[in-house]
């Protein structure tokens, strides 16, 4: 009896083993159609990632609360460098013309990531909106991603250089409602050089200087005393022939309603004035002005 029970004891574990593996065998191929029938919704937002940006100044750290949900998200747009930039091989830049624009370390980080989460925090403390502590950088080729993000800056606009997919989803993205916010480049090439994008944006809609009497300058802030906002490189003495004699403007793209869907600050250097906020060296009246243009800038884009 003794050696009957061992051997019905064998078959039945035997048996056992064989149902286990069938189990999973079954589980992993139901799991492999279930992915297969339900793929990441595309529209859904890409989740927080972080880049090397252009200036080592800019790699900070990551904020504890970076994934807390909130009702407003300081997205930041990424974008091709163009071939003539600022940054470009033809400039003595070569290391950085070479990069992965997608990846990083180009004209879309100046200023990133450090001056977006100082922007943040102004947000928590001078305003009642429900603020993110970290950015979002998005990219046009994501998807539908861009349109989960309605307001969006960039930065050294001059640099930029948008594909005809990119340049349609932009276009999109504002005729449905979305706001971008353009900073940071100086003098008539530079203008030059952001235009041949701009206007293939938006080939029908004019840029015109933003009167003072419109409310994007007084939503919350009253800005009618403008001044120019310097970089902390111009506190340097640097790239003198970029700044010197240069005339800031305010100036904006308006929709079908007559609001602004585009605000750009052209021989200002708002992004510095985030992003040194914090600086003792760098003067204080350009961080108040910065700063309270880029609240005015998300509250009348909330109001789109």
């Amino acid at each position: 009896m003794g050696t009957l029970h061992r051997k019905w004891s064998g078959i039945t574990a035997a048996a056992i083993l064989a149902l286990a593996l069938l189990g999973a065998i079954a589980t992993a191929a139901t799991s492999g159609m279930e992915k297969a029938v339900n793929p990441p919704d595309p529209t859904l937002p890409r989740p927080f990632r972080v880049y090397p940006s252009l200036e080592a100044y800019d790699n900070v750290d990551i904020p504890p609360d970076f994934e807390e949900q909130t009702e407003f998200v300081f997205a930041r747009l990424m974008y091709p460098s163009h071939p003539y930039g600022l940054f470009s091989r033809s400039r003595g830049y070569p290391e950085i013309a070479a990069r992965d624009w997608r990846q990083g370390g180009m004209s879309w980080t100046q200023d990133y990531p450090r001056a977006d989460r100082h922007f943040a925090l102004v947000m928590r403390r001078l305003t009642r909106v429900h603020t993110r502590s970290a950015e979002q950088p998005v990219n046009p080729d994501d998807g539908d991603d861009i349109f989960n993000w309605p307001f969006l800056a960039a930065g050294e606009m001059g640099d930029w250089k948008l594909s005809g997919e990119q340049i349609s989803k932009v276009r999109e993205y504002l005729l449905r409602g979305g706001f971008l916010m353009l900073d940071d480049f100086w003098g008539k090439p530079e203008w030059d050089r952001f235009m041949e994008t701009m206007r293939e944006i938006m080939p029908d809609r004019p840029i015109v200087d933003i009167d003072n009497p419109d409310a994007i300058f007084h939503i919350v802030y009253d800005l009618d005393n403008r001044y120019q906002i310097m970089g902390q490189w111009a506190m340097r003495g640097g790239m003198a022939d970029r700044w010197v004699g240069s005339v800031p403007a305010w100036r904006g793209i308006h929709d079908a309603k007559g609001r602004i869907m585009v605000a750009i600050t052209y021989n200002n250097d708002v992004g510095d004035s985030w992003e040194y906020a914090d600086d003792p060296i760098y003067p204080e009246k350009y961080s108040a002005l910065g700063i309270r243009l880029g609240v005015n800038d998300v509250i009348y884009s909330m109001t789109h």
